[in-house]
């Protein structure tokens, strides 16, 4: 039995990652059937013409719609992707060779990352960080580098925005070296809802092309803007265009993550890479599912310009949500950081940690031991930060939670409910 056990142990490259952080949140959730603001994804429906589309294409006579389709992307949905993108970075993108259309925007960056790393690559990534990006990196026998977000410290007194985490400039040109492959960015962030600055990706760019580093860049996000703020491809920049390659999602621009749909777009020689990994992984995607993308997309490009397309509303159906939350996270004794973009929103909660019994809980860090205390006392369930940092570092998001607001307004009453209940309880 013990040669058997050796022999099929967990392959080397897999030793240093591990299976969900989340398993005993998820298991809480299933027992205590918590209000659940730790899923990232909204609790109402899609736009009505979104989920209209899908049920036309589902019930089309077209029996090509139901069988398999070209393998790095559905023609009609390839076709719309690289009109619009064209449109946005002003550069004429070929449909053909430089659009991969992906299982998600999982498996964008998994054909990205194992597409263009040998063994002992660094790759440099951002932290806090989306819990994937290290053991993709690990998998696939490259070395992850880390630079943390900072929070630097108001004197207005004013709530703290996405953009008072910053990265210090010396501190990012030291992870920067002849052994950096890749730099993963990802904006807007998640889980700050960080929307980086025209300077700040300047500032990662001339280090890209300085150490000739392949930029990915994890757009998903890129439409929940909130104004001032605007969002800069950093594809666009002055040499850029040859050494980046960018990731977008339809689960989450259109609100529908059960779709499972991304795609990546940079310069042919590149995606070639992704390619190789993309046809050996995944092979072929799920074709009505493209087709339907691909009307919703032919859609919204014919009114890009205009008030009512579907892109442009998204800041503004979030935007109240988004400061709604603030505002009751602010009243009950948190520290919200106002996000600029995305839906997520992370949250200092440990001005309330007297009224919390931590010791209740066992787990090592003190973000999982309030998230589990939640669930189970106060009914309320968050993702703890932890999950976004590399193991040295993780003591920098043991005071935070990650709270998600594209929900229903009841659902967030119901959350506003759920805090005042508690603070006043235990006054």
């Amino acid at each position: 039995m013990s040669d058997i056990v050796d022999k099929f142990a967990l392959p080397a490259r897999f030793a240093a990652s591990q299976l969900d952080d989340l398993a005993d949140c998820i298991q809480l959730a299933l027992q205590y059937k918590p209000l659940n603001l730790g899923v990232a994804y909204p609790d109402y429906p899609p736009k009505k013409y979104i989920t209209d589309s899908f049920a036309e294409v589902s019930k089309s006579d077209n029996t090509a719609i139901h069988q398999y389709t070209r393998g790095f992307g559905h023609p009609r949905l390839v076709s719309a992707i690289a009109k619009l993108y064209s449109k946005l970075i002003g550069r004429e993108i070929n449909s053909q060779t430089e659009v991969l259309i992906t299982l998600g925007a999982f498996g964008a960056l998994f054909s990205s990352i194992n597409g263009h790393v040998n063994a002992g690559d660094e790759v440099i990534m951002i932290e806090p960080f989306f819990g994937c990006y290290e053991p993709m990196v690990r998998s696939a026998g490259a070395v992850p580098r880390f630079i943390p977000l900072r929070l630097r410290k108001r004197n207005d007194g004013q709530v703290a925005t996405s953009a008072d985490w910053v990265l210090d400039k010396e501190e990012l040109e030291s992870v920067f070296n002849s052994k950096t492959k890749i730099f993963i960015l990802n904006t807007p962030h998640n889980p700050l809802g960080k929307v980086f600055k025209r300077e700040e990706l300047e500032s990662i760019a001339d280090l890209c092309k300085k150490w000739n580093v392949l930029c990915i860049s994890d757009e998903v996000f890129e439409w929940a803007v909130y104004k001032p703020n605007k969002h800069i491809r950093i594809a666009t920049l002055p040499g850029m265009w040859e050494r980046t390659v960018t990731i977008g999602s339809a689960g989450k621009t259109f609100g529908v993550t059960g779709w499972r749909l991304g795609w990546v777009y940079g310069p042919a020689n590149l995606m070639v890479n992704l390619r190789m990994l993309h046809q050996g992984c995944f092979y072929i995607l799920n074709t009505p599912i493209q087709e339907t993308v691909a009307i919703i997309f032919e859609k919204e490009i014919a009114r890009l310009d205009q008030d009512e397309c579907y892109f442009n509303c998204i800041p503004n159906d979030l935007e109240a949500k988004r400061d709604y939350m603030v505002e009751f996270l602010h009243d009950v004794g948190m520290k919200p950081t106002v996000p600029e973009g995305g839906y997520v929103i992370l949250v200092d909660w440990s001005p309330l940690e007297s009224l919390t019994d931590l010791n209740s809980e066992k787990d090592k860090y003190k973000d999982f031991r309030f998230t589990k205390w939640m669930t189970k006392n106060v009914g309320l369930q968050g993702i703890p930060s932890t999950i976004f940092y590399s193991e040295p570092n993780k003591p920098l998001g043991e005071s935070f939670v990650r709270y998600c607001f594209c929900k229903k307004n009841q659902t967030l009453e119901k959350a506003a409910q759920l805090l005042n209940k508690w603070k006043n309880g235990k006054k």
